[in-house]
């Protein structure tokens, strides 16, 4: 039985994998076009003018903030997607009457997620050196550890979003609408020190800052949050969303209506 499930749920993941990977001239290369010219606008042209910011080259700040934004967005939209897709084509029944757990049908979308996020930010990666090829990394364990929580969180994102969406717009509502903006007000182009102080505070209540700084802080070593804190509350949001979903699954909400 633990073999069956095994091989089911390496199907799925492969199948996820091949799903992005057959289309990555619109999965793969536009994060990299869309992110050089973010690294021409605001590091070549205005970076020099705006100088540093925490001690760093402005370009140099921006790299972590724009491979993070890439992949939350790239990883969340692979799942919504991708499971939205299998409901519209009414193919999740399939997957339902199937041996498989639901535990393994959740990760098995949470996989292909996760692989298409960490290659956007391993190609974002590449593009920055283009742009400042003296581009260190100071702690890259913590940073491939954030840079996989990270994929990981907002694949779950996106499955939720997938189960309660009813049409194909009902997708794209929460990145448009919620995931960008709390993006961009994440510190993505600049530190919250910088902010007046009424503004900080309110900027502390949003969860993508904690996400972009503790990844910073891998990549650069600097962060405006507490580390500690900030990876408690993304391991904590995982667990809760994992929760989330697991409950969504065998409750049949979205899926078996």
């Amino acid at each position: 039985m633990k073999n069956n499930i095994s091989v089911a749920l390496w199907t799925l993941t492969v199948k996820e994998v091949r799903r992005f990977m057959r289309i990555w001239v619109q999965t793969l290369v536009p994060p990299a076009v869309t992110m050089s010219l973010y690294f021409v606008i605001f590091g070549s042209l205005i970076g020099p003018r705006i100088g540093t910011m925490d001690g760093f080259d402005y370009i140099q700040f921006m790299i972590p903030g724009l491979i993070m934004m890439s992949v939350i967005t790239n990883s969340y939209n692979n799942v919504v997607s991708s499971f939205y897709g299998i409901k519209f084509q009414k193919s999740i029944e399939e997957l339902l009457i199937s041996p498989m757990p639901n535990w393994s049908i959740l990760l098995g979308f949470v996989l292909g997620g996760v692989a298409r996020g960490v290659m956007i930010g391993f190609i974002v990666y590449g593009v920055s050196l283009l742009f400042y090829p003296s581009f260190t990394i100071v702690n890259p364990l913590l940073t491939l550890f954030v840079l996989f929580l990270t994929a990981i969180l907002f694949s779950l994102m996106g499955f939720i979003n997938a189960v309660f969406a009813d049409s194909f717009d009902d997708i794209s509502i929460i990145p448009t609408f919620i995931l960008t903006p709390l993006i961009y007000l994440g510190g993505v182009f600049y530190s919250i020190n910088i902010l007046p102080e009424v503004w900080r505070s309110i900027s502390m209540a949003n969860p993508m800052l904690y996400v972009v700084n503790t990844f910073r802080e891998g990549m650069l070593g600097v962060s405006d949050v507490s580390i500690m804190f900030s990876l408690g509350m993304i391991l904590g949001f995982i667990g809760l969303l994992t929760g989330a979903c697991l409950y969504l699954l065998n409750k049949g909400t979205g899926i078996r209506e």
